[in-house]
């Protein structure tokens, strides 16, 4: 389901994932998951930090193949739910540009007790960085480059040539490295 140009959601009930190109709406994404079964809200709110590993970061860039990440996203939304006894889950990532201090991703979920949604959290979270299908281009400042790397905690990156490097990274380089391809301008991972 589409909600506009920027945004591209599934829904079923009570869960909410979505993919959006736009700013991050914190009282949205929290609005979808009250309730009045709820005793509990919890949110998290992931953002661009100015430095990795002692570099200063510029920007993030995250892509996404959609079909597939909207999917992966869904399913853990219903594993989380039924795991922890759940009202609701609503989480959304955020693709293309990211400045410093803006939000990539929010996850928000409820229940009737607070530590139920407290571990739901945490789990959501790291479900989705392990298995959804999104990457990020780390913008370094400086001469640095960037860094496309999974978007996963500690993932090691591929360092982007800068003009004056020779350096060839093919599509099939970039595949046996599980990242995303570039063809015609359109980012490609995986099987269509």
């Amino acid at each position: 389901m589409e909600d506009s140009d920027a945004t591209q959601s599934r829904e079923e009930e009570n869960i909410y994932v979505a993919l959006s190109r736009g700013h991050l709406d914190i009282l949205s994404i929290m609005n979808k998951v009250k309730s009045p079964k709820a005793g509990a809200v919890v949110l998290f709110a992931g953002t661009t930090r100015d430095n990795f590993n002692g570099k200063p970061v510029k920007e993030l860039q995250y892509t996404s193949y959609i079909p597939k990440a909207l999917n992966t996203l869904l399913t853990i939304a219903k594993d989380i739910r039924s795991k922890h006894g759940l009202t609701a889950v609503s989480m959304i990532h955020r693709l293309g540009r990211v400045p410093i201090g803006e939000e990539s991703i929010l996850i928000a979920v409820s229940s009737p007790h607070r530590q139920a949604a407290w571990k739901a959290g945490e789990e959501a979270l790291e479900e989705c960085k392990a298995k959804a299908e999104v990457w990020k281009l780390e913008e370094f400042g400086g001469d640095e480059g960037g860094v496309w790397r999974a978007n996963r905690d500690g993932a090691v990156g591929t360092k982007i040539p800068q003009p004056d490097d020779e350096i060839e990274d093919s599509d099939e380089d970039r595949r046996t490295r599980g990242l995303p391809t570039i063809h015609g301008g359109e980012c490609v991972h995986g099987e269509e």
